[in-house]
């Protein structure tokens, strides 16, 4: 994670903004008298905060952990091509 201060953050806003957002990457800001913050672009964020949720949620985690077991055993459900398509958009 990129970090700058404060000051260089303000100097610079618009373009370490932009860059935030289209690299996906946050950027760290610290400021001399304070605690630091981040500036995460909006999609990452929401993407972040799905994985949290899925993270906390232990029934979720043991549905994914059987469904790993599944998949290793080569067992489970297996689509169609034609399913497979329908999946994919193609």
């Amino acid at each position: 994670m990129e970090t700058v201060s404060v000051n260089q953050f303000r100097d610079n806003l618009k373009r370490l903004v932009e860059e935030a957002v289209d690299r996906h990457e946050p950027l760290k800001v610290t400021r001399r008298a304070g605690a630091s913050f981040v500036v995460v672009g909006a999609e990452d964020w929401e993407r972040e905060q799905e994985t949290l949720h899925v993270l906390q949620n232990s029934s979720l985690m043991r549905q994914i952990a059987d469904a790993l077991q599944t998949h290793a055993r080569g067992q489970g459900y297996t689509p169609t091509d034609q399913q497979m398509d329908e999946i994919t958009g193609l």
